[in-house]
């Protein structure tokens, strides 16, 4: 399974609690986005991705981040949830979430950690941290890889930026703090939100 969203963007809404979590999901998919990361050190996760799954599932693809363990792809598998970021390469967590027909992208830095990620069986890659590494690693990193692999940058991504890591040979990016910040005002996320949309349609045309 390939990664098969319209909109290779992922929303990071790290540190939204429950209460927030609507609002700030509306505003994403509102704006064209169609996965939805909630990072598992988030307050109640639990109950945050449950919700969203039930009210956003449909429109987009929803899960979590920050995945560490098999135990928790379990958790999320019972959720419905369909989407698992990792901040690094554990082959079982990965092999676990493929095992649910989960989208799993996992976080990797070297050409070791990335081809570890495809044997396991991810479907796309996160470069992070992207901003440590640059551009020109991603290019260079790229040439290896297997072409039809999306690799996302995620790190330090901006609406101004973007464009820079779409030449390197990223599919897409996610986004963390530049979208959204714990506690932000939901006209906040959706200006960042149509920002981000805006300069990747910008980058591909």
């Amino acid at each position: 399974m390939q990664w098969q969203n319209k909109l290779p963007l992922i929303a990071i809404l790290r540190g939204i609690t429950p209460d927030e979590a609507h609002d700030h999901v509306a505003a994403v998919i509102d704006a064209g986005f169609d996965a939805v990361e909630i990072p598992l050190n988030s307050p109640q996760w639990r109950t945050s991705i449950a919700a969203m799954v039930k009210a956003f599932g449909d429109r987009a693809l929803i899960g979590a981040g920050t995945v560490l363990k098999p135990e928790q792809v379990d958790e999320l598998a019972e959720m419905g949830s369909k989407l698992v970021v990792t901040p690094n390469i554990q082959p079982e967590v990965i092999r676990r979430a493929v095992s649910y027909g989960m989208t799993v992208c996992p976080g990797c830095a070297t050409a070791t950690e990335a081809f570890n990620a495809l044997e396991a069986g991810a479907q796309a890659l996160k470069i992070f941290p992207s901003a440590a590494f640059g551009p020109d690693y991603i290019k260079a990193l790229k040439a290896v890889l297997p072409p039809e692999i999306p690799v996302f940058a995620v790190g330090g991504v901006t609406p101004e930026n973007l464009a820079v890591w779409l030449k390197a040979g990223c599919t897409g990016a996610g986004l963390g703090s530049d979208l959204y910040r714990a506690g932000q005002p939901v006209e906040r996320t959706v200006a960042q939100a149509k920002a981000f949309v805006k300069a990747y349609r910008e980058a591909v045309q």
